[in-house]
């Protein structure tokens, strides 16, 4: 058994033929660029790309094996020739009679003749199955049924965030209302939320708790992850890890301090002041749109009873270099050069080394960061908070 790093929520931009996928995302995220930067920049083991259902991207995805630059894993999952594992995914949203607003849901499936099927499923019922995220004229059970028939994994999305989730429009108070709690393989708890918070809420701490990028850009990848603890490379094993099968399991969750994602507390959605109520105009400038935060959304779903034990892998607060004080595009090259990508600088350099390639002050930032004690002002209504100097 060995330790791996997975980012299992990462979106394409563009095809190989220039196609658009996911029309928020940068054009610079292209398959081959992800497979490249998840290794060699961020020191990532295994990616979730949730843009495969696309034909232009199943299309890249053959090409790819045709080249010799994938391998399809007896057990699943596509691996390339420097030993990272591809597992191919779909984001796709329901909106159905129960769901009462639009939930992004995350499928993933081990091979591609399975992904495949997905797609031509998947093609009859939506308006383009060329794009991310498209919304699916089918309910959330009957989105359940495809994905199990296929082995697939069903993985709720960011499930508090605001917009586009299980639990954030405020409207279900439970997932039975949406969905079959059987045919749920785990929760992607989001950029706003953490173990802790999420806890709090009885009816989901029996699924696994995973933390992902959702990223729109090279750089956010990675910036939240797993570390898995599997024997190889396989879809086969990574189902296992996150069930916690056969001795293979979640070692732990690293994300950003919820206090620093963009949705975290409730607040007016145009001077972004912090509120109290989202039934009254902003009382510092009059504004009617108010955005209820995560911090609000889990404290009115939250169970009852005391927790006296969180009974979960231990969630690690982390900030990803770029957003660290004192590093611009210079010296995060230089530290990658040193360390070889961003996991080793995070995680295994040592004070000594950063120092020297660092410096002093920098040095503090990152390993305050791997600590998980930097100086925070806190995001919500869409834009993030930050690190600070003091």
């Amino acid at each position: 058994m060995r330790s791996f790093f997975a980012d299992l929520h990462i979106h394409i931009g563009r095809t190989s033929r220039n196609q658009a996928v996911k029309i928020t995302a940068s054009d610079n995220l292209t398959l081959v660029s992800i497979l490249d930067y998840a290794k060699q920049e961020k020191g990532l083991d295994v990616v979730g790309i949730i843009d495969c259902h696309s034909p232009g991207v199943l299309e890249d995805i053959q090409f790819a094996i045709q080249q010799g630059k994938l391998e399809e894993h007896k057990d699943g999952g596509l691996v390339t020739s420097d030993s990272l594992l591809l597992i191919m995914g779909a984001e796709v949203e329901i909106y159905d009679e129960f769901s009462s607003g639009p939930i992004h849901i995350l499928c993933f499936f081990p091979y591609v003749d399975k992904m495949a099927k997905f797609s031509k499923w998947l093609q009859k019922r939506v308006t383009n199955i060329h794009l991310s995220s498209q919304r699916a004229y089918a309910s959330g059970k009957e989105l359940q049924e495809i994905v199990k028939e296929l082995d697939g994994l069903f993985i709720p999305a960011h499930i508090f965030t605001p917009f586009k989730s299980l639990f954030g429009k405020g409207v279900h108070k439970s997932l039975t209302e949406v969905l079959d709690p059987e045919k749920i393989d785990a929760v992607e708890l989001g950029l706003s939320s953490n173990t802790e918070m999420a806890y709090q809420i009885e009816e989901i701490r029996k699924y696994p708790f995973l933390t992902n990028s959702d990223a729109h850009s090279l750089q956010k990848m990675g910036r939240e992850y797993q570390k898995l603890q599997m024997e190889e490379l396989s879809y086969k094993e990574l189902v296992l890890a996150i069930k916690g099968l056969e001795g293979r399991f979640i070692e732990a969750n690293y994300g950003l301090d919820p206090r620093i994602g963009k949705y975290h507390q409730t607040v007016c959605a145009n001077c972004f002041q912090q509120v109290t109520s989202i039934e009254e105009p902003c009382p510092y400038c009059g504004h009617k749109r108010i955005v209820k935060g995560v911090k609000e959304r889990i404290e009115e779903l939250r169970s009852t009873e005391k927790v006296n034990e969180i009974r979960k892998p231990p969630y690690f607060h982390q900030v990803p270099l770029e957003n660290l004080p004192g590093i611009g595009p210079k010296l995060l090259k230089k530290l990658i050069s040193a360390f070889g990508n961003e996991m080793n600088v995070l995680h295994f350099a040592t004070e000594e080394d950063l120092r020297k390639v660092a410096g002093e002050k920098v040095t503090t930032f990152i390993l305050a960061a791997r600590y998980g004690t930097l100086t925070l002002e806190t995001g919500g209504g869409g834009r993030y908070g930050k690190v600070t100097e003091t």
